[in-house]
């Protein structure tokens, strides 16, 4: 069977994600990030292209290592402002039918009753098409804002990470059985009380002791998406995700991380396929590579050097703004407590490339740090084939220059040729997010949160 290439649109809640400086352009939608209609334009047009979720991205800090200030994000625009983007799924669920939502939430900010409680009413509110992308938060920024001093130490928000899954696991899969709501109006019955368990806990970072407050929703536990790239992150991605984003410039660069992450789920008695890999990537098309070469160059007048550093540096922790531009990057500016694959996608990922800094700023000026697809649909159809032969991956989390041209070039083009090929599909396949990608409503049985659907078994500590 021809492997089947899976697609999400990848976009900020803010008027420039990964591409700074691109908002300013004139067919720029992007100043109107805080208006529905920006959203659900855009989520009509993912659905018409058969995307398989909308995937945003988030977080509550600013970039603000570069320089030693927020002046360049702010000024930029880059990734900020930002809006809370669990607030737009239910008004985008009711403009669309099938498109999935990836929305980001972090384990070290949040507390699980908490947000499990928001993912189940998105659950009910989208009949199943909301995923949870998990993260657990890089940035002292973060830190900041919900009153600690600095983040976590990396590998310590990971064991916290894991225990927040426990707990969700339990409250999700184990506080109600099936059955449970009954909704018998003769008896007045809503619930059997019998079939719905308190969930009890104690350990390393989280003591609870509550009953979920929503009932079974369509999927249960959202579709997880997980982004760690660090070794500890794919230990985690292993075991919880059911997808895994992936990012880097190169085949070279991300294919070694793939293999990792699908040998290790393998050593816990999953099936590696049951783990979807996709990798960043940004296509810019045209009917002709001139006319695609043409508005690549376009672009890149509006491109923000400020506000690409004010990223690199915010996600790698070093502030780049003391670097000769020329200097080739090395390893040694890699920070432990910041996103760890970022510079190692620039530095010892792909030995036979050296990059300067002045060479990521063209770079990860137009979508970020993985591989910009430029030409006809042809030429990006072929890119898109090698980039999953080579390296494995199942799929794309596409970014973007600006709304909406970007993904409006991509769903009008490039869609029509990967569906002559054979390699994406021409229509939804039914039910949920997770049915649509896994073909099964619920999570696979080996699965973590399989294990918790027994009441006997929500009681203990993790």
């Amino acid at each position: 069977m021809t492997r089947q290439i899976r697609l999400n649109g990848f976009i900020g809640f803010s008027p420039v994600h990964l591409s700074p400086g691109l908002w300013a352009h004139p067919r720029s939608h992007g100043a109107d990030y805080n208006s529905l209609d920006y959203w659900v334009e855009l989520a009509q047009i993912l659905e018409r292209g058969k995307f398989d979720a909308l995937f945003v991205a988030d977080g509550i800090g600013i970039h603000d290592v570069y320089g030693g200030s927020a002046d360049a994000t702010i000024r930029a625009g880059a990734q900020f402002p930002k809006l809370d983007p669990l607030m737009l799924v239910s008004a985008l669920a009711f403009e669309t039918s099938q498109l999935g939502f990836g929305i980001t939430a972090s384990t070290t900010h949040e507390v699980p009753a908490v947000l499990a409680r928001r993912f189940s009413t998105l659950d009910h509110f989208t009949k199943g098409r909301i995923g949870w992308n998990i993260v657990t938060g890089y940035s002292d920024s973060g830190a900041r804002a919900v009153g600690r001093e600095a983040v976590l130490a990396h590998d310590d928000r990971y064991d916290r990470a894991d225990e927040f899954l426990e707990i969700a696991y339990k409250l999700w899969e184990g506080s109600w059985e099936d059955g449970a709501v009954v909704r018998d109006r003769a008896s007045g019955t809503f619930a059997d009380p019998e079939k719905v368990h308190r969930v009890r806990h104690q350990g390393a970072h989280f003591d609870l002791d509550t009953i979920h407050l929503t009932e079974p929703s369509p999927q249960r536990t959202p579709f997880l998406f997980q982004a760690g790239a660090s070794p500890r992150g794919r230990a985690f991605a292993a075991r919880h995700a059911e997808a895994v984003f992936v990012g880097g410039p190169t085949k070279a660069s991300v294919a070694p991380g793939v293999a990792d992450i699908r040998a290790r789920a393998a050593a816990l008695g999953r099936d590696p396929r049951d783990i979807a890999v996709f990798t960043l990537a940004t296509a810019i098309a045209a009917p002709t590579r001139a006319e695609a070469e043409a508005k690549l160059e376009d672009y890149r007048r509006y491109t923000d050097p400020d506000g690409v550093l004010a990223l690199f540096s915010g996600w790698t922790g070093v502030d780049f703004s003391r670097f000769d531009l020329d200097a080739p990057l090395t390893k040694g500016e890699r920070r432990e407590n910041a996103v760890q694959s970022v510079i190692d996608s620039f530095t010892s990922a792909d030995p036979e490339r050296v990059w300067t800094l002045r060479e990521v700023i063209t770079h990860n000026g137009i979508g970020g740090r993985g591989p910009l697809f430029v030409g006809t649909p042809a030429d990006i159809a072929d890119e898109m084939e090698a980039w999953v032969n080579e390296a494995d991956v199942d799929g794309f989390n596409l970014s973007y220059a600006f709304v909406p041209e970007t993904f409006a070039d991509f769903v009008t083009l490039v869609v029509p040729e990967l569906q002559r090929r054979g390699i994406y599909k021409h229509d939804y396949a039914p039910g949920t997010l997770r049915a649509k990608l896994t073909g099964t409503d619920a999570v696979k049985p080996t699965h973590p949160a399989a294990g918790r659907r027994d009441p006997t078994k929500i009681g203990a500590a993790a």
